[in-house]
């Protein structure tokens, strides 16, 4: 059995380390191999060096004490073996890593195996080149790292001169042989090319295998479901950090928004109060057998990677648009001789970055506005004009404030009516990025999310349509982290993050088609208002029927304060990681 080589937690009660009267059951991790070694009941241990045992034993317990629960850092990784003409290992050689986007760099040597690791890399670019005493100096250019991910890359050198060099243009997609996760990468390149209603990255989701989109209701709210898991167990992180904080509810009950168990979200449902598209990097969907590190919840692992600065100024600006002019009209319109209702949808921004002083210092900022009329019809029934007139005056203000019957008399104290109209929505998501490379071992990066959205939905909540639902929503994100790489073999990851989102609910009531509003003198008594209470009139339980709300639903608000701390080390031919999240 080999020695243990990666440590790492499941999950807050559970870690995966056992030991009993057999041996120790830990997981464990080899640079550039998928091969996973456990001793557990029924296997006859082989008999460790001596010390060795409880050695590893107590830094597994170690471990377990400082990970309360997992952590998922989002940076890459890339290790390999290098290798003479005659496949023999190559000790001390120089290995260094360079960001074509930033030109940052980063240099490790190679062990007495040959092989060498370099974590805590962004996803982008590189131009790798390999030096040692004795052998040409190769260079690999063009290599593509993704987000999350671990990758292997060989080198054999050639006899020579050092001054001497061999460049390799390009690169295949390097493969995972660090464990057995099964993933989906998708780029910002796809995603540009890709139509997307609403624009929010959370529609390329059911683009992974085992994927099944699900509807969402107040009791379950999640959109998808990954391998049979419950909708709610999915864990979304953003550079690093959870973004699994809710969404603070409608400004009424919380449901599963409330517990932490989904992403937030916008007023529209998608995520782009998190990541605008323009912003995104790249985001990884990982659905089964990721490490234990990842063992928060049963479901997907998504991680997304937003963009920086470099060393080039780029920029873009967009403009999506629907109208009703290029539409026919609704069907059920059509039917009852209505007017087209309204149909505008406007999604308009832009995004620029570059640098602010070249290969030191970078920005990248985002904008996206969302404006959006949405048609809809109603049908349904109100009060008849009899009802209204015979009712004792202290009623007739609560049925008169219902719309004018459109249509015939439906006995019972009722009539028809139907109108056309539209519910007005917006969203203002803006974001900004600062990447800081003060020396060549150290990056440091902030970015602060400000998405403010809101929907107003007549006859929201199944009341009359003169009665209108307000929900204003609120989210904001600020992210700092920084990648120290304290030797060639120790590197430490550290992020902090506080994030809050907010919801405020309200209803009002209008004079759509031909109500009349009451008087709040007649709604509240003297020591209250719409702004502290609220007012039922309840006739009947049908949709849109004979009932309206009035005043507030509710002022919600949740914040998030995580910090996380992940440090892989290499000791020989393995790798230990250290994980720590609050």
């Amino acid at each position: 059995m080999e020695r243990c080589t990666k440590v790492a937690v499941a999950n807050p009660q559970k870690v995966h380390i056992r030991i009993d009267n057999l041996g120790v059951q830990f997981c464990m991790r080899r640079i550039g191999t998928c091969g996973k070694s456990f001793i557990s009941q029924g296997q006859q241990p082989r008999t460790p060096a001596p010390g060795g045992l409880l050695r590893t034993a107590a830094q597994a317990l170690v471990v377990a004490l400082l990970a309360t629960r997992p952590v998922a850092a989002q940076n890459a990784e890339i290790s390999g073996f290098i290798a003479d003409p005659s496949r023999l290992a190559v000790p001390s050689a120089r290995v260094v890593v360079q960001s074509r986007q930033t030109g940052a760099g980063r240099s490790v040597s190679s062990n007495a195996h040959g092989e060498y690791s370099v974590p805590a890399l962004l996803p982008g670019a590189y131009d790798i080149s390999v030096e040692a005493s004795g052998f040409k100096t190769l260079q690999q250019s063009g290599v593509i790292l993704e987000v999350d991910q671990r990758a292997r890359l060989d080198f054999n050198l050639t006899i020579g001169s050092s001054t001497e060099t061999i460049t390799v243009e390009g690169s295949a997609p390097l493969p995972n042989e660090s464990d057995a996760s099964v993933s989906t990468v998708i780029g910002n390149r796809f995603v540009e090319n890709m139509p997307l209603n609403g624009r929010s990255f959370s529609s390329l989701i059911d683009l992974t295998p085992g994927v099944v989109l699900t509807p969402a209701n107040l009791y379950e709210q999640g959109q998808f479901s990954v391998n049979g898991q419950r909708p709610d167990a999915n864990y979304l992180m953003v550079d690093g950090v959870s973004a699994n904080l809710g969404n603070a509810g409608s400004g009424g009950l919380l449901y599963q928004g409330g517990a932490g168990q989904l992403p937030s979200t916008n007023a529209f449902g998608g995520t782009s109060n998190l990541v605008s598209l323009d912003a995104l990097e790249e985001f990884r969907i990982q659905t089964s057998t990721f490490a234990p590190e990842y063992g928060r919840t049963p479901g997907a692992q998504i991680s997304v990677v937003t963009k920086s600065g470099t060393n080039v100024f780029h920029g873009t600006a967009f403009e999506y648009f629907r109208n009703d002019k290029l539409d026919a009209n609704d069907w059920f319109a059509n039917a009852k001789g209505l007017a087209r209702p309204e149909l505008r949808q406007n999604d308009f921004g832009g995004v620029l970055g570059g640098p602010i002083k070249k290969d030191k210092l970078f920005f990248f900022g985002s904008y996206e506005g969302m404006r959006i009329r949405q048609p809809q019809v109603a049908n349904t029934y109100v009060p008849n004009l009899a009802s209204r007139q015979g009712a004792p005056a202290a009623v007739q203000p609560l049925l008169n404030a219902f719309p004018l019957p459109t249509g015939p008399d439906l006995g019972n104290g009722t009539a028809a009516f139907s109108a056309g109209y539209s519910d007005p929505s917006s969203l203002d998501s803006s974001s900004i990025r600062i990447d800081y490379l003060p020396a060549e071992r150290v990056t440091i990066f902030g970015r602060y999310c400000d998405a403010p959205s809101r929907i107003n939905q007549r006859g929201g909540g199944g009341y009359e349509y003169s009665d209108i639902k307000n929900s204003k929503y609120g989210a904001q994100f600020l992210t700092l982290g920084s990648n120290q790489a304290l030797s060639s073999r120790l590197t430490n990851e550290v992020r902090v993050n506080y994030s809050r989102t907010t919801a405020h609910g309200f209803y009002i009531l209008d004079n759509f088609g031909g109500a009349t509003p009451p008087p709040n003198s007649l709604l509240y008594p003297s020591f209250a208002s719409p702004q502290d209470a609220a007012f039922l009139f309840y006739a009947d339980s049908a949709p849109n029927g004979i009932k309206f709300y009035a005043g507030d639903l509710g002022n919600d608000w949740q914040r998030q304060i995580n910090l996380t701390d992940n440090v892989p080390r290499v000791t020989g031919s393995h790798q230990m990681k250290w994980v720590w999240l609050f």
